[in-house]
């Protein structure tokens, strides 16, 4: 449940803390909200339930990457060795992290049919490691992300190429 107490963090585990950060933050913005903690294999998520979710996901998701940035930056302030919490809203990242990989083994299968690369729309850091993963078993085709320090970068898929010993 939503508080907009002073944030005590002293005592608690980084989730717990976490979880109270997030809580407090929203609460000071007028939402109402159940937070649910938990553990993926990419780490622990604080899962946020509420009745207006759309205005805590935002355009694409970039409310909650926002949320999920200020929640990590305060909570290793006061725990520097604290690993990265997800934030997610009533699985909104987990519907859109199914839905790109369905998307990349569909163009995986037209770049082996084709034999042509495709370029993805602009993708950050967390989506390009799934379409990398999704990517590993398939031998025919492999995928490239451009070098740089951009945030959003297009991951290049395209035919493997075959060594000829």
């Amino acid at each position: 449940m939503t508080g907009c107490g002073v944030l005590l963090v002293w005592g608690m585990t980084s989730v717990e803390a976490a979880r109270k950060i997030l809580d407090t933050m929203l609460g000071h913005l007028g939402f109402t909200v159940n937070i649910e903690i938990q553990e993926a294999e990419e780490g622990p998520c604080l899962q946020v339930l509420t009745s207006e979710s759309k205005f805590l996901i935002g355009k694409d998701g970039e409310r909650l990457d926002d949320l999920q940035y200020l929640v990590n930056r305060i909570l290793k302030k006061h725990f520097p060795k604290s690993e990265r919490i997800r934030v997610d809203c009533e699985h909104y990242r987990a519907i859109q992290e199914d839905h790109l990989i369905q998307e990349v083994r569909g163009l995986a299968e037209r770049v082996k049919v084709s034999g042509k690369p495709f370029r993805m729309r602009p993708l950050n850091a967390y989506y390009r490691r799934l379409v990398h993963n999704a990517l590993v078993d398939v031998d025919e085709v492999e995928s490239v992300s451009p070098g740089g320090d951009d945030r959003l970068k297009r991951i290049t898929i395209r035919p493997r190429k075959t060594s000829d010993a």
